[in-house]
């Protein structure tokens, strides 16, 4: 635990890991307050593509924790991030929410329904047969195909949901193309993070709840890993994986020293 608390960054996931919902877990804010009085360098990481950094920042705020919205950090600005560095100036059929579209606007990155370069998919909940359509004809006349994340699920309010990879599916399935996603586990996203934190992958952690996203790209990426249990991961799931995290905790109310 010395170890972890001597880290000079932290990234941590939102869901499972700060919040449930709309209810902020326990110990969260010392937490935070902790990350604030140790001068810590932090990013608060998650796949949804579908929220922008400011209203992520609203969320928090409305569950009683002030976070400026510099530390949020999404699955669709570092895919807008990899398509400006790969392709400056191109244009996208974009499926996806408002935090989608923003990022892509603010990298320079044109909203094309006729001929795009790139179809981009993330969650949203406006996803009809005609954008399925759009999209698979677009793929099929040779735009480039990206998913956000390779989550499969999400969590509601209501329960388990449709994310990013169950909407790309139908897409991938017409056409016989296989979509390149961007978010976590892929360690681009992890090297986009923790350039933002300004610290050598040797100096940060990265907190999280899943195994199959958070604990494998923390370990893909050289940071050091933290599983929490107060979301979808429980002891006896750990034990599917061929890898492990170095620490496993109750939750972030854990680390404070």
């Amino acid at each position: 635990m010395e170890t972890l608390r001597c880290k000079k960054g932290f990234i941590c996931d939102m869901d499972g890991v700060i919040y449930h919902g709309e209810r902020l877990l326990p110990g969260v804010k010392e937490f935070v307050d902790w990350l604030y009085r140790e001068n810590k360098q932090f990013l608060f990481l998650t796949n949804a593509s579908g929220k922008t950094p400011k209203e992520l920042q609203q969320k928090l705020w409305r569950m009683g924790l002030d976070v400026d919205q510099s530390h949020f950090y999404t699955s669709a600005l570092a895919t807008a991030k990899f398509l400006s560095r790969q392709s400056p100036d191109c244009s996208a059929y974009v499926i996806g929410d408002p935090g989608l579209y923003n990022a892509l606007h603010d990298a320079g990155i044109a909203i094309n329904d006729v001929d795009p370069d790139y179809v981009i998919v993330g969650e949203t909940v406006n996803y009809n047969f005609d954008k399925i359509c759009r999209a698979m004809h677009h793929v099929m006349n040779g735009a480039k195909f990206i998913g956000t994340n390779t989550d499969l699920t999400g969590p509601s309010e209501n329960g388990i949901i449709p994310a990013c990879r169950a909407l790309v599916a139908p897409i991938e399935i017409t056409t016989g193309v296989s979509a390149y996603y961007i978010g976590k586990p892929n360690p681009l996203m992890m090297r986009s993070a923790i350039h933002r934190l300004g610290v050598h992958s040797e100096e940060a952690a990265m907190i999280g709840d899943r195994m199959d996203t958070d604990i494998i790209a923390g370990i893909e990426s050289g940071l050091d890993t933290v599983l929490v249990l107060s979301g979808v991961t429980s002891k006896e799931n750990i034990t599917q994986y061929p890898y492990r995290p170095r620490i496993i905790l109750n939750g972030v109310n854990d680390i404070p020293g």
